[in-house]
């Protein structure tokens, strides 16, 4: 009962993510450093603690991985809060919860996966409720709200490149994989956020309210570090189905607190496009695990 308390207290942080990045006065690149620099600190900070030893040499032996993994995870974030700023928070995290269905269109190439029928309905399904969502037909959202699904899908994409290469990650805990994860993609954001972002970071001490610090530093520590360490922690005591399952709290979350605090209002034809997104994702991703 404890691990399915602790999954469901993560994904419930990780569907009210949007509300507060929405306040932070900051580039998205700063956003995501901070976050992979508290979070890495965090979790290995909690692996100390809890005593859990470094396998270094799993980690040297997946170095590759783990540097293409942490890119892809730092650029996926920057892509994710643009596409709060852009478009609503619902939108934005439809978008992005359209990666498994990358993967289910991918797998079969990078992974030999079989492209079943019922797979591939799922996909086309989510296709058209992304197609819903996006509310192209009625043009309300307008040029940006295109703009911010657009971000949302590039941040699926990437997140769906996470997904498949930690498929070839070997004799890691999900611990130290996301920990490590977190440092690459840190590492990686800093001279992309020093080339692109010096500019306004220079005058950040001056303008930027001391609240948006606040919220940054609430994303790093809470969102992040506890969110994952609460995740993988009942995430290894829960069956793969269990935490599937609850992995939809994080979107249906975030659609909530979207209406209820920011009162961001959805169509009929886009409520019927998350009903489609949710629940082909849901469909394709038990198909995957029964196999």
């Amino acid at each position: 009962m404890k691990a399915k308390v602790n999954v469901i207290v993560a994904m419930l942080m990780f569907g009210s993510i949007g509300l507060f990045v929405r306040g932070i006065a900051l580039p998205s690149s700063v956003i995501a450093l901070v976050r992979g620099v508290i979070g890495c600190l965090f979790l290995v900070t909690a692996g100390c603690l809890m005593k859990q030893p470094v396998n270094w040499r799993a980690i040297k032996g997946n170095w590759l991985v783990l540097v293409l993994s942490g890119a892809a995870i730092g650029f996926n974030w920057i892509f994710l809060f643009e596409a709060y700023r852009y478009t609503t928070v619902s939108c934005a995290t439809l978008s992005y919860y359209f990666a498994p269905v990358f993967v289910i269109l991918v797998s079969p190439i990078v992974l030999g996966e079989k492209l079943t029928k019922k797979k591939l309905c799922c996909a086309v399904g989510a296709v058209i409720g992304m197609f819903l969502v996006s509310n192209v037909l009625f043009l309300e959202n307008g040029e940006n709200g295109l703009l911010g699904i657009f971000f949302g899908l590039m941040a699926a994409v990437l997140y769906a490149g996470v997904m498949i290469l930690n498929k070839f990650m070997k004799g890691l805990t999900g611990l130290e994989t996301t920990a490590a994860q977190l440092g690459v993609a840190a590492v990686i954001l800093l001279p992309y956020t020093v080339l692109t972002a010096a500019e306004s970071f220079s005058a950040v001490w001056a303008s930027v309210p001391a609240v948006s610090w606040g919220l940054l530093a609430f994303v790093g520590i809470v969102h992040t570090g506890v969110g994952y360490l609460l995740y993988f922690s009942g995430m290894k005591k829960l069956p793969a189905q269990t935490v599937a399952v609850l992995s939809y709290i994080d979107p249906v979350t975030a659609i909530l607190l979207s209406a209820v605090i920011l009162r961001e209002t959805m169509s009929v034809p886009q409520m019927v496009g998350a009903a489609l997104i949710l629940g082909m994702t849901w469909l394709g991703g038990r198909e995957m695990q029964d196999r």
